[in-house]
């Protein structure tokens, strides 16, 4: 789906193929269309940000002013990991996976 597989490497982070090398699906339906991943990336990042509370909070006995350290280290952290995590749940509201379609579409390519 994406050009680089490593979120980590600097200026890569958003850059995607323009279609599925498995069944040709086009990525980007519309402009902006990955604008709603923002939606999906805040509620991804409350499930990093509570994980990160309670492995601190819960299960260190850290203080609250070191989880909170903790909690904007994590979401800093894996901030590309939320942004791609959440592009991928965003897209596959509107697209499912047809298997037989990507099976074709591979015997079509090699033959």
């Amino acid at each position: 789906m994406y050009v680089s597989k490593n979120p980590y490497k600097p200026g890569h982070l958003f850059k995607m193929n323009e279609r599925c090398s498995h069944c040709s699906t086009k990525y980007k339906i519309e402009p902006s269309f990955f604008y709603g991943a923002m939606y999906v990336s805040y509620g991804v990042g409350i499930v990093f940000a509570g994980a990160a509370f309670a492995i601190a909070r819960l299960l260190i006995g850290a203080s609250l002013i070191q989880t909170f350290i903790a909690i904007v280290c994590t979401m800093v952290f894996f901030m590309p990991v939320i942004i791609r995590l959440s592009r991928n749940i965003w897209i596959n509201f509107f697209f499912t996976y047809d298997a037989q379609a990507s099976k074709s579409t591979l015997e079509n390519a090699s033959s």
